[in-house]
């Protein structure tokens, strides 16, 4: 049972007025957008370990383990949105 609120069917801004379209929102979990987040980390962090002298030259290094700590509460955020879809799958 779904329950669609009223909304309007157009806005006005000052003289405008914008034609607002009747779309259903997207069933979206996130669990693939965190594992490519979490990759994109990974990969950044793995592009990065050959310069790590330069990095530290460059007073730089916390670049290297920014992106770690990216890729590691990225496992968690992958996990919270596992454990979050499994639950809304239970209920239905």
């Amino acid at each position: 049972m779904q329950i669609r609120d009223e909304q309007p069917s157009e806005h006005r801004l000052g003289k405008r007025v914008l034609a607002v379209a009747e779309v259903e929102p997207l069933d979206v979990d996130g669990v693939r957008t965190v594992a490519v987040g979490s990759a994109i980390w990974l990969v950044a962090f793995l592009a990065l370990l050959p310069f790590t002298s330069r990095l530290a030259d460059a007073d730089r290094l916390w670049w290297l383990w920014a992106c770690l700590a990216g890729f590691g509460l990225g496992l968690f955020g992958y996990e919270y949105c596992r454990r979050r879809r499994r639950a809304r799958h239970a209920e239905h």
